[in-house]
């Protein structure tokens, strides 16, 4: 009977250590600035394989008004992968900077804990290599954190 018992203690020693480190993981949250990034190198890597779709949900909710999803998916495809001549890209994105408050447009909300990303896109395409250097602000939408680009002149 001691023989059967071993495999059950380390069935429980494993399950002990699997709960564990739920809780460990549970107690350890990450950072604003953190969750920010995070989303923009998502955004990024959905940009990089084409996948328009899933790079405009994580548009703020004013940034989808601006754009629409098929029209954006249209338009991005298009531009990028037809006009540009290339296939994907590289990207950079930089340190969060967090602004307490900021504005979309002149005319829109002003909104707040919002940090400002500076992208770099790297293209190599038919009309040569090139950089788009952008800033990207994240910024939270119910509760999640949501892309939106400046339109401030």
């Amino acid at each position: 009977m001691a023989k059967k018992s071993a495999p059950f203690k380390g069935l429980i020693i494993g399950i002990l250590l699997v709960a564990g480190l739920f809780l460990v993981f549970q107690f350890v949250r990450v950072s604003p600035d953190q969750q920010a990034k995070a989303v923009v190198d998502e955004f990024y890597h959905y940009e990089q394989e084409g996948d328009f779709s899933k790079s405009w949900a994580l548009f703020h909710s004013a940034m989808k008004k601006k754009f629409p999803k098929g029209g954006y998916i249209q338009d991005r495809a298009h531009v990028f992968m037809t006009h540009f001549g290339v296939e994907s890209f590289t990207y950079t994105a930089g340190k969060p900077e967090q602004i307490k408050k900021w504005k979309m447009s002149k005319i829109g909300p002003a909104l707040e804990n919002v940090y400002k990303i500076l992208v770099t896109q790297t293209y190599k395409g038919k009309y040569g290599n090139f950089d788009l250097k952008q800033e990207v602000f994240v910024v939270k939408d119910k509760d999640e954190w949501r892309i939106v680009w400046d339109y401030n002149q």
